[in-house]
């Protein structure tokens, strides 16, 4: 009997998912999948999350204290962040010319425009809100909302990944710091955790195809609603937009992380992908970096050989702060919303979008559809009514699903990249 590898297994989960998904829409079966398989996908989603900030602070705490030098921290910090920047400016680049030189905001028929806005009008409200709250914070609330109050309530949200990351850092150090016989006790208690996360982390990959399948019929069934003929309509009215986006999402994934790879490590990238597959078919189906966390985590560990030290530091960050998709996703969409009401972004408003863009990607949430709401402040910066979100919802929660996938990748890549140049990549 033929032993299928587990990122198969996935793949055949949501291609089945993808197949009985169109059915159930078209059979009008949505609210059996809402009530009968959908839950299934939660329950995977939830078990990744659940395991997430255990996993961040064992591992990101064990990892630090095992550096035994604050140099060599500093060092890898400084590369880490440095590297993030660059690919997410680079990455809102090629949105920028990906969007321009197809101009999809010009293919949008008059009539589909009134009728996106009509539809999604109500859905917009609740985004331009949030974004406000994030517009009214200081310049230095990023920093100040990095530093918790209370350990345990940041350890009780996913969405304060950066909280959990900042306290894991700061304990790491002061283990660096005290004598090594009060230190050994502690690190004994976090590594445990840390292997006994990794081998939930196991546990749970065993329901994968299930749970991928669970996700991506529901996905299929609440975009298309009750009419199938729905989600055709919607394509063919943005698929130009689309095309904007999962052009440059595909340029930033194969291109600009194999340049990484290639100027940072000698690891092959058939190597690189093919490890890393299984964690990127999850991105696919969870559309959240910060889930799909443990399972990036052990495939950088296990397949492609990066040491735990760099990979828990840089993987974790990478979740919460490095959103490469997400970036070009918000600038191709500034741009296109732009073209669509007949607006004419110059040289300064483009470079505004680039900058605007790499900041908030760094604030932007690991959940599904937090870089909407990046999205409106970037609107705003640029002086495009925020209303205009409501032409590309329709097709969002797709394009969410894809630029996940980068996101992840670009993490892996940086990672590779860092544990090379520290000679802590194995063979």
């Amino acid at each position: 009997m033929i032993k299928l590898e587990l990122h198969w297994k996935i793949i055949i989960g949501l291609v089945l998912g993808l197949m009985f998904g169109v059915l159930a829409a078209t059979q009008g079966w949505g609210a059996f999948v809402s009530n009968w398989v959908s839950p299934f996908g939660k329950i995977f989603i939830s078990l990744l999350k659940l395991i997430a900030v255990p996993l961040v602070l064992s591992s990101l705490i064990t990892g630090v204290a095992s550096l035994s030098d604050l140099k060599k921290l500093s060092r890898i910090g400084g590369r880490t962040i440095s590297i993030y920047i660059v690919t997410t400016a680079i990455a809102v680049t090629i949105g920028l010319l990906s969007v321009n030189i197809l101009q999809p905001g010009t293919t949008v028929p008059d009539e589909m425009k009134t009728k996106l806005q009509n539809t999604y009008q109500s859905s917009v409200t609740g985004r331009v809100e949030a974004a406000e709250q994030v517009k009214e914070r200081s310049a230095l609330q990023p920093i100040v909302d990095m530093v918790p109050s209370n350990f345990f309530n940041s350890a009780s949200n996913n969405r304060n990944m950066l909280q959990v990351v900042f306290v894991a850092i700061i304990i790491g150090i002061a283990l660096i710091q005290i004598k090594k016989e009060k230190a050994k006790p502690v690190l004994d208690f976090f590594e445990g955790i840390n292997e006994l996360v990794i081998k939930l982390v196991d546990n749970i990959m065993l329901i994968a195809p299930y749970g991928v399948f669970a996700l991506i019929a529901d996905t299929i069934t609440s975009i298309a609603g009750k009419n199938i003929s729905n989600v055709l309509e919607l394509l063919g009215a943005l698929a130009f937009y689309m095309f904007a986006v999962i052009i440059g999402l595909l340029f930033q994934t194969l291109f600009t992380y194999s340049l990484v790879l290639k100027l940072f490590s000698k690891m092959s990238f058939k190597k690189f992908y093919q490890g890393l597959a299984p964690a990127q078919i999850l991105a696919f189906s969870t559309s959240s970096s910060g889930a799909t966390l443990p399972v990036t985590m052990e495939r950088c560990e296990e397949e492609l050989g990066v040491s735990e030290e760099v990979s828990s530091f840089v993987l974790p960050l990478g979740a919460t702060i490095n959103m490469d998709g997400t970036a070009l996703y918000q600038a191709v969409a500034a741009v296109f919303i732009a073209q669509t009401i007949g607006m004419d972004l110059g040289l300064g408003a483009q470079l505004t979008i680039v900058l605007t863009a790499v900041l908030a990607s760094i604030g932007t949430a690991a959940v599904p559809g937090a870089g909407v709401i990046m999205l409106v402040i970037i609107l705003e910066a640029i002086s495009v009514p925020s209303a205009g979100i409501a032409l590309i919802l329709g097709v969002d929660r797709i394009l969410d699903m894809l630029r996940t996938v980068t996101n992840v990748t670009g993490d892996a890549s940086v990672a590779v990249a860092v544990a090379s140049s520290e000679g802590e990549l194995k063979n």
